[in-house]
């Protein structure tokens, strides 16, 4: 009787899960073309109005543009959130090193900005979603850049096989994640900053435990690590797959 229970209660939750993952897509999805017009009457308005009006009347303009701008960017992260998972594109042979370096060069002008290095290891081949591993490298590349401390930015990504899973790592020598918000920063929209402070939408890290997860992995933070942030994930191996 109980494990009928848990049984029915493990459907019931799937079933909830898909509908969840069902409204996030159409929601984000049927918002974009509304708010495409807001956004450009909107920018219409302060090009053409601009200085015409008050400071007041510019002032909210400014307001009712950034508003719309950032309402685009996240309607944009969350239907690529509600995406993971739902293409039919077959598993394919990967090398983590090539996404590391693909990521790499995603983010060249940050790297040049911040002046940052990154060091990878020898890093397995596994299989998986190409586009979507490479979005797990570059939001924890972009995360150690974006909240780093006074010295430039050193990132190591490094690997070890342990018991049928490679256990990956993501090092930075930034500002850190106190232990309190281990959880916190991967759920989705959740934030520790002002965007003032930091930029952003709070969605990179609840993306990255989305794919992981959807790879069959798990990605926690590394709460003993204090000398900046160091956040793990892991990765089956394949039997198919010769070292």
């Amino acid at each position: 009787s109980a494990r009928a229970r848990l049984h029915d209660q493990a459907v019931e939750l799937e079933r909830s899960n898909e509908e969840l993952e069902q409204f996030a897509y159409v929601a984000s999805h049927d918002l974009q073309e509304p708010l495409r017009k807001v956004a450009s009457f909107c920018q219409a308005l302060e090009q053409r109005y601009r200085g015409q009006l008050d400071d007041r009347a510019d002032q909210y303009i400014q307001f009712a543009v950034d508003g719309a701008k950032r309402m685009q960017i996240l309607i944009t992260d969350l239907l690529a959130f509600s995406r993971v998972g739902r293409s039919d594109s077959a598993h394919e042979r990967v090398d983590l090193s090539e996404l590391a370096a693909e990521a790499r060069s995603s983010l060249a002008q940050a790297f040049d900005e911040a002046r940052a290095t990154l060091v990878v290891s020898d890093l397995p081949v596994v299989r998986g979603d190409r586009a979507l591993l490479v979005s797990v490298f570059a939001n924890l590349i972009a995360n150690a850049i974006k909240f780093r401390g006074p010295q430039a930015p050193v990132i190591r990504i490094e690997a070890h096989r342990d018991d049928g899973h490679w256990e990956l790592s993501c090092t930075d020598n930034g500002i850190g994640i106190d232990p309190e918000y281990a959880e916190r920063i991967f759920v989705i929209f959740q934030r520790l900053h002002s965007k003032e402070s930091y930029p952003g939408t709070g969605i990179g890290l609840a993306m990255c435990r989305k794919i992981v997860e959807y790879h069959g992995g798990r990605i926690w933070l590394d709460t003993d690590h204090l000398d900046g942030t160091r956040i793990r994930f892991t990765l089956p191996t394949s039997k198919e797959i010769q070292p």
